[in-house]
């Protein structure tokens, strides 16, 4: 098929994320990609600014990754993970449960990031009822979060500004307290009413489900890492199993390895995915500690009750696995604290709210962005972005050079321009 053939097919009959069907919104096709750059059929090449939302940490046909695929290749792609077992899927929990805060000590492999939401949460409801509290089925959460697209995951996303409030009335209702504070000075103050809801529905809450440091597609909001005591405080004192959400902020995102590392602190249950696998295939894992496996295990079934069919996938993890490899022997923290400074300019951007953390530049507007103006003024300067709502935000591979983060900046301000 021609590209015109290709385009044409697409517009009448695939469907895009967040996207109509019936007034489709336009899209550019892809014939390549190489480091940080994707080629665009009748552009050419163009720096990724979003790395393929989060997850291409590393670029793309990176050498090492691509060999792990093919020497995994070379013996299965694939293998139900029901009464069997595997090499890749036992290195690489291995190295998760070394890598992430201590006391996470069991993994399991789910196959995208809102299905290790959806176990993180089946996790806490089956330990509340493991024991003795079934009547603690809602979850405690802050405004402002995001948390995927399937039905418990949509529960504790932002109920008001967020993707699915059209699914109000449908959806299980959560507690929600008022959006971490930007600042540290209004950490306190925020912290008391936290606490104070918390104390109001501790009684029916299982569980405490936020994103450490960075609240992601809710808003590209940062708060103060103090406020992840507040939260395992709040956690301990209400006996709520403590979720960190760390698909978007982890494997380097925010400056640590893990967001939580910020503070130094550890929950009960850790979502991790997106750069899991340097982008290259669809894995998440959601880590537990022994208490909440043990509890959980009390439960009336006895088991966790989820499996899915591709679950530990052996491709996805042996990639994955040479992915963690990459940043354990590679100067990952030097690259995000270059990118760091580099993202710095877009403070020049006026009549804009901008925010810089680790490697996430955002520029809020005060109206919506036009995505098509936007997104052709930075095709203009060389660059992919995807605006959405009032940002128009970037979160590279940190492979990007010095060039090419200038070069982000440059589209970003442009597409603000027009936006």
């Amino acid at each position: 098929m021609s590209p015109e053939d290709l385009l044409a097919f697409d517009r009448g009959h695939l469907w895009h994320p967040y996207t109509s069907m019936t007034d489709p919104a336009p899209v550019r096709l892809v014939t390549g990609a190489s480091g940080s750059r994707i080629t665009l059929d009748g552009v050419g090449d163009v720096v990724d600014g979003m790395a393929s939302w989060w997850s291409a940490i590393h670029g793309y046909r990176h050498p090492v990754l691509d060999e792990a695929a093919r020497r995994q290749l070379s013996r299965m792609s694939h293998v139900m993970f029901g009464g069997l077992t595997h090499e890749p899927a036992v290195e690489l929990a291995s190295r998760l449960v070394d890598l992430t805060p201590a006391g996470l000590e069991h993994v399991f492999l789910a196959d995208s990031g809102s299905v290790s939401v959806e176990v993180a949460m089946k996790m806490a409801l089956q330990y509340q009822r493991g024991t003795g509290r079934p009547e603690r089925t809602r979850f405690l959460t802050v405004r402002g979060g995001y948390h995927g697209d399937t039905f418990d995951c949509m529960s504790v996303c932002d109920p008001d500004g967020g993707m699915h409030a059209m699914w109000s009335g449908v959806l299980p209702e959560q507690v929600f307290g008022a959006r971490p504070p930007r600042l540290e000075s209004d950490v306190a103050a925020w912290a008391a009413d936290f606490r104070t809801l918390a104390a109001e529905h501790a009684d029916r809450l299982a569980g405490l489900i936020v994103e450490p440091l960075l609240q992601g597609a809710g808003g590209m909001h940062p708060y103060p890492a103090s406020c992840l005591a507040v939260f395992r405080e709040v956690a301990d004192e209400h006996g709520l199993v403590l979720i960190f959400d760390e698909i978007a902020t982890g494997f380097g995102r925010t400056g640590t390895l893990f967001a939580a590392d910020a503070a130094g602190v550890a929950p009960d249950v850790m979502c991790v995915g997106k750069a899991l696998t340097g982008g290259y295939l669809s894995l998440a894992a959601t880590l537990c500690t022994s208490e909440v496996a043990s509890g959980l295990s009390a439960s009336d079934s006895g088991v966790l009750m989820h499996g899915p069919t591709f679950m530990g996938n052996p491709l996805a993890c042996a990639i994955a696995t040479a992915s963690l490899d990459l940043l354990s022997t590679g100067d990952w923290r030097a690259d995000v604290c270059r990118i760091n400074t580099g993202l710095q300019s877009l403070h020049e951007i006026a009549a804009a709210d901008v925010r810089v953390l680790g490697a996430v530049g955002v520029v809020q507007l005060d109206h919506p962005v036009d995505v098509d103006k936007a997104t052709a003024a930075a095709l203009a300067e060389g660059v992919w972005l995807r605006p959405f709502r009032d940002l128009i935000y970037t979160m590279p591979p940190y492979v990007c050079t010095d060039d090419d983060i200038a070069a982000i900046c440059r589209g970003i301000a442009a597409a603000a321009a027009v936006a």
